[in-house]
């Protein structure tokens, strides 16, 4: 019986898609005359996560008016989406595949069910995972710890027994809000962060799998 668990974060971990969501948002707002900066997008979607609509209410944006570009920002990511063949990370595959035989995994993702399927539609990644908690399944995101109180919920397992994959300095904090333990793999728009909390912060995808198979052993 496989007494592991492993919640996963999917964007910037399991899948490069954090590029082309910088890109839709960036694009948006150029069109107000706004550069979304790599900084600024680091600090206001991957650490605060409240995006920059911000810059567009003190431009006398309405509410309404931040709804609808919020919907148009969804629509142009869902647009590039389509047009990437698998956005699966580097050699995540077979890493997934060694460790779904060692541990029950799942997936807590930021990410809308709709642009989630979208992801994963031209790759096999989902068939190592038992779950998927997505933006709809919970009131409060990342950095908020509901979305892995959930996961660890699902996975029936005690937080001692489960660790928790990240990317970004959101997620990180959510995971040790829950009382997780969390392995941190860092991005180009994260290389420089710190982490600080984290258990253990590497580099590539054959650094995690180590990292998570010495956790086990010691």
């Amino acid at each position: 019986m496989r007494q592991h668990g492993i919640l996963w974060d999917n964007d910037g971990v399991l899948v490069d898609t954090e590029r082309l969501f910088y890109q839709a948002n960036r694009e948006l707002f150029a069109e107000f005359g706004i550069e979304l900066t790599p900084q600024h997008f680091f600090d206001w979607f991957l650490v605060e996560n409240y995006g920059a609509w911000h810059l567009l209410s003190g431009q006398g944006v309405s509410d309404e008016q931040i709804r609808q570009l919020r919907a148009e920002r969804n629509r142009r990511y869902s647009a590039r989406l389509h047009l990437e063949n698998s956005l699966a990370i580097e050699h995540i595959a077979p890493v997934l595949a060694e460790l779904a035989r060692q541990a029950r995994m799942g997936i807590v993702t930021s990410a809308s069910r709709q642009h989630f399927d979208i992801i994963h539609a031209k790759h096999e990644l989902l068939q190592h995972f038992e779950f998927v908690v997505a933006e709809e399944d919970y009131v409060e995101s990342k950095p908020s710890p509901e979305p892995y109180l959930l996961g660890l919920q699902k996975l029936g397992l005690p937080p001692e027994q489960c660790l928790v994959i990240e990317d970004s300095p959101r997620g990180l904090q959510a995971a040790l809000a829950a009382g997780l333990r969390c392995l941190v793999i860092r991005s180009e728009l994260t290389r420089g962060h710190q982490f600080a909390g984290a258990h253990q912060v590497v580099d590539s995808v054959p650094e995690l799998l180590m990292a998570i198979q010495d956790h086990w052993r010691s």
